[in-house]
């Protein structure tokens, strides 16, 4: 369980870093990458529920065994970022930089993976 404690909690820690700074970045992306961002709604949405699943996966270290199933969809949540980022960028529609990004939420998509089968869903978490 050490192993997923601390999966997740770098996990949850790493995205809040990368992700907060986003609310105040909207215009530089836009400019640093263009084109501008033409429907911001889904650009805050998407970095409101990103960080929702950093607050998950901090809950998540915090007793492994008692939200093992929340790992699941842990799992897709790195997985589909990061075979998009493969996808976008075989095609030619995407930039190495997000193509590492990419990478780093696959890496962590698989120790979320691993995580999942080291845990041991049968410990009673409810004893004092």
């Amino acid at each position: 369980m050490k192993f997923a404690r601390r999966t997740f909690r770098i996990a949850g820690i790493y995205g809040i870093i990368v992700l907060a700074p986003m609310y105040l970045l909207e215009s530089r992306i836009g400019a640093d990458q263009p084109p501008a961002i033409t429907h911001p709604e889904f650009f805050y949405g998407f970095v409101g529920v990103a960080l929702a699943w950093q607050v998950a996966f901090l809950m998540i270290a915090r007793d492994p065994a008692r939200f093992r199933p929340l790992m699941i969809p842990s799992i897709l949540e790195k997985a589909s970022f990061g075979f998009a980022a493969i996808a976008l960028y075989a095609t030619g529609r995407l930039a190495l930089s997000m193509l590492l990004a990419g990478s780093i939420d696959l890496a962590l998509g698989i120790a979320f993976v691993i995580s999942y089968f080291k845990t041991n869903p049968n410990i009673n978490h409810y004893q004092s």
